[in-house]
């Protein structure tokens, strides 16, 4: 594990703090749970390897959320629900950030 924890990135960090602006304004996307995480990334707090692995294991299952017919995935005038819970996780940049440390975990 790196010294400190794994520290997300500063554009997992804005993308955190986008999901958090959209959810606000648009009331959809995410949980307490996304909510918390994007709480963490956008303060970029260190995470543990049990944290890694959460979010490995969320950008897995919700890949297929891209697929929308509500809403757009990718904007920020009529914001699907899944892209707002992707952002909260750390977008895009945060899926492959996980996918790198998630390979250092074994």
């Amino acid at each position: 594990m790196p010294n400190g924890g794994f520290r997300p990135t500063a554009k997992m960090a804005e993308n955190a703090r986008l999901g958090l602006e959209l959810r606000e304004r648009f009331g959809r996307g995410g949980t307490e749970v996304g909510v918390a995480r994007a709480r963490q990334l956008a303060a970029r707090e260190a995470l543990a390897p049990a944290d890694i692995k959460s979010m490995y294991s969320y950008f897995a299952r919700h890949a297929v959320d891209k697929n929308t017919t509500r809403h757009l995935w990718g904007s920020t005038e009529d914001p699907s629900a899944g892209f707002i819970a992707w952002l909260l996780w750390g977008g895009d940049e945060g899926k492959q950030w996980v996918d790198e440390q998630r390979a250092t975990l074994g």
